[in-house]
């Protein structure tokens, strides 16, 4: 499995598991970084370049500016580049800080998918040896507590169920922390945790001081080199895997309770209003609305929101167009990103995107949930809950404990 070569050590990787392929993408053939003010390459070429206007159009410049030849981009996009995007930005408040993007154009990358296996650039025969080996094993997980902070959350989801009623918006997901206490081995967690699960994608990456693994519910946009988009709301929680006649209960409590349909559905009208931003407007159209997706410990309503790229458009504009997603921030979105910048603590990676790009205008972003983080040896969990009128704290707070155990039951404590 690709997970051997993460374990192969290759300072910066990023791994990324698509529709049953998986890719492997090692060490700095070039990596790019955008921040507030800069967009920044390293590597086969060194540039440091101001931006203004478009966050994403700057990346798509910096890279095609790159002497690489059919390039191909794997990176992580941060909450905060939401505060970069013109409309989403907080009135009065400071441009948000630190390295919002990284990319990694690498130097050797496996492609893995129907038991083919693709190598480009360096490091072959290595690569090769390496997928040979015997497998290690994953180790055995630890147990993580996720129902620590109860009281601080159930509080501040109560102030804004108050600031809804009082007509400030109409929906916020509001996020906890889980600090994890001891250090983690993110590869073998990544092992477990995606037997464990059942993902839209799955993720394990170590870029620069930061390390993820995670296993994504959804999308926040597909957009593929013909300019077909594609969005997919997540939206109405409940458990699952807890047996046939308990999961179908829930499921059937989910597909008619009141709250969870409403939420949805205002997750799905905003993704087609987004998504005629950037789109031929009479291609944005629903598909398979309010099925239900089972992801790990959850069952989720989901939609299909789908279109073509209007003229002029790219991947980037989409990306911009819909991030950060509906699902993860609330509506309408500058007046929920208040409320998190108010409410919520510093998301970094958390509801932020896990990205490929290519020189072709493909682009694929996964939605950063269900993940496990680690940043000089300090690692924790994260997860949300949308908050509508209708909400209440012991419902949320239940809601994280439920998402957070599609990742908590299987940490491994490095070293164990």
């Amino acid at each position: 499995m690709v997970t051997a070569l993460a374990r192969a050590g290759f300072d910066d990787y990023v791994v990324y598991e698509r529709d049953g392929a998986w890719t492997f993408a090692g060490g700095a053939l070039a990596t790019v970084t955008l921040d507030a003010t800069h967009v920044r390459v390293r590597g086969v070429l060194d540039s440091d370049i101001e931006w203004s206007g478009s966050p994403g159009a700057a990346l798509r410049k910096a890279l095609d500016s790159l002497p690489v030849r059919d390039w191909r981009a794997y990176g992580r996009v941060h909450f905060g580049f939401a505060g970069l995007l013109p409309g989403l930005g907080l009135r009065g408040a400071a441009a948000p800080a630190g390295e919002l993007v990284r990319l990694l154009i690498p130097r050797t990358e496996v492609r893995i998918a129907d038991g083919e296996v693709t190598l480009r650039g360096e490091d072959q025969d290595r690569v090769r040896e390496i997928l040979g080996e015997p497998g290690v094993s994953s180790g055995k997980p630890t147990l993580v507590d996720v129902r620590v902070d109860g009281a601080s959350y159930r509080e501040r989801v109560a102030q804004a169920v108050k600031e809804i009623r009082q007509g400030q918006y109409q929906k916020v997901i509001l996020s906890r922390s889980v600090r994890i206490p001891f250090e983690t081995d993110m590869v073998a967690t990544y092992e477990l945790g995606r037997r464990g699960n059942t993902p839209a994608r799955s993720f394990l990456m170590r870029l620069g001081n930061l390390e993820a693994a995670g296993f994504s519910p959804e999308i926040v946009v597909t957009v593929s080199a013909s300019g077909d988009v594609t969005t997919q709301p997540l939206a109405g929680t409940r458990a699952f895997g807890r047996g046939a006649d308990v999961d179908a209960a829930a499921r059937a409590e989910l597909e008619s309770n009141p709250k969870e349909i409403f939420e949805h559905a205002v997750s799905v009208r905003t993704a087609q209003e987004e998504l005629r931003h950037v789109c031929v407007a009479e291609s944005v159209r629903v598909g398979d609305f309010m099925g239900v997706k089972e992801r790990g410990s959850v069952q989720h309503l989901a939609s299909l929101v789908n279109g073509t790229l209007a003229a002029g458009r790219t991947s980037w504009d989409a990306l911009e167009a819909l991030f950060p997603a509906v699902t993860a921030s609330g509506i309408p979105k500058p007046e929920s990103l208040d409320a998190i910048a108010r409410l919520d603590e510093p998301r970094g990676l958390y509801s932020g995107a896990v990205i490929t790009a290519a020189h072709d205008g493909s682009l694929d972003a996964a939605l950063v949930l269900r993940a496990v983080y680690q940043e000089a040896g300090v690692a924790w969990l994260r997860a949300g809950a949308g908050i509508v009128a209708d909400s209440t704290p012991d419902r949320e707070l239940e809601e994280t404990c439920e998402k957070l155990t599609s990742v908590a039951p299987y940490v491994v404590e490095k070293g164990a």
